[in-house]
């Protein structure tokens, strides 16, 4: 016979809580892996739509097509040149060429450093290439504005351009001055 203030425990027994107590310390660090794993997926950004990747295409898709096609931009019916960093200027009389002296030959080229619908986007990016000490002016071409430099070159002097440009965190590319 057992007396009653002593307790006696056999191999079982201690294996059998041996047992229990691994099996609810794996469960509770499986739990915990799982968390964690949905908690960063809270907190990791949303996917890009495919919305938000075109708009950071140069200009639509259209428009890059018929450059490919020969119907570029200088095809195209020309519009007159907006500056998206100053106000409106007051109409004169005579109007005067806005960056050249000279018209544009027929081998001169500039380069574009974007265009889009917003005007906002536009001003920086002309903001940051006078930043970087390239004169831009701003066209304004079915409902986009395309910032342009303002001085038209031959292609050498423009290619040799786009890499400033390149190196300064711009992705221009030429175009036919108009």
């Amino acid at each position: 016979m057992i007396p009653r203030d002593q307790i006696s425990i056999g191999s079982q027994s201690i294996l059998w809580v041996a047992g229990v107590g691994v099996g609810l310390v794996t469960l509770a660090f499986v739990l915990g892996v799982q968390v964690g794993k949905q908690g960063a997926a809270l907190r990791r950004p949303a996917q890009r739509g495919v919305e938000e990747e075109l708009k950071d295409l140069p200009e639509p898709l259209l428009d890059q097509l018929k450059i490919f096609e020969g119907e570029g931009p200088d095809k195209l019916v020309a519009t007159p040149r907006v500056d998206a960093t100053a106000p409106a200027p007051e109409p004169k009389a005579e109007p005067k060429p806005e960056h050249r002296t000279e018209p544009a030959s027929a081998g001169a080229w500039t380069l574009q450093l974007v265009a889009t619908a917003d005007a906002t986007e536009a001003k920086r990016v002309a903001d940051r290439a006078k930043a970087a000490g390239f004169a831009t002016s701003t066209l304004k071409e079915k409902g986009q504005l395309k910032v342009r430099l303002s001085r038209p070159a031959d292609r050498a002097t423009i290619d040799k351009t786009a890499e400033k440009l390149k190196k300064a965190g711009f992705k221009p590319f030429a175009v036919k001055a108009e």
